[in-house]
């Protein structure tokens, strides 16, 4: 859904690109994975306390101003003319290890989140999403692309995020699931709350399944039509 505002996005930062000069384009790319890196150790150690929520907030903010460094990287390589396989490879690189990587600092972090394990199921099923797309490539067909989008992801992360913010603000632990029917912990992976941060692991693990099934679909159709 919110990939389809990639082009709006691109010309409204057309104004930045041009401002950049003849600024080398991996800078930006590698500038955007320090600053999830240090988003996520931030996002990883955050407590239920308002010292908490302020952290979540600033690892917000750091992923949002990596987001915009990642978008400009690719768009100044156009612009520059420089744009080819290695800018592409480094691109894609560095967005599958922000992904896999703010889904293990959720995990990681024991104050929301009651099953480690969940951060890592969610980031294999999102690399297995990915996976589907780039694989098509391999047989001799175009990307494929379909399912949850990286940028749907992301969004809803960043939603559980500001709500994960606002309980450790408040001292909201987030909804007790351990009394209802085992059905609703295995949509949240096995934990015990939902809460701001096991909704964004859970919504990008059944996303990354969903992606999965519908890009292999489409390139089985593909290759057998």
């Amino acid at each position: 859904m919110f990939e389809k505002m990639r082009a709006r996005w691109t010309k409204i930062i057309e104004p930045i690109v041009s401002k950049l000069g003849n600024l080398d384009p991996s800078i930006l790319t590698w500038m955007s994975l320090v600053i999830a890196l240090i988003a996520f150790y931030l996002i990883s150690t955050s407590k239920m306390s308002s010292s908490g929520a302020i952290t979540i907030i600033i690892g917000i903010i750091l992923i949002l101003v990596a987001g915009i460094l990642d978008a400009l990287d690719g768009a100044l390589a156009r612009h520059q003319g420089v744009d080819g396989p290695y800018g592409d490879f480094l691109d894609h690189t560095i967005d599958r290890v922000v992904d896999i990587g703010l889904l293990l600092a959720i995990g990681i972090n024991a104050t929301f989140v009651q099953e480690f394990s969940s951060g890592i199921l969610a980031a294999l099923l999102t690399l297995l999403g990915s996976y589907m797309g780039t694989q098509a490539q391999s047989v001799g067909l175009n990307r494929i692309y379909g399912g949850f989008s990286r940028a749907d992801r992301l969004v809803l992360s960043l939603v559980g995020l500001i709500w994960a913010a606002w309980q450790a603000q408040t001292g909201n632990g987030g909804i007790d699931l351990t009394s209802y029917d085992e059905i609703f912990r295995i949509l949240i992976l096995c934990n015990d709350q939902l809460n701001g941060m096991t909704f964004a692991i859970s919504i990008s693990a059944w996303g990354g399944l969903y992606t999965f099934i519908v890009r292999f679909i489409k390139t089985r159709t593909a290759l057998l039509s």
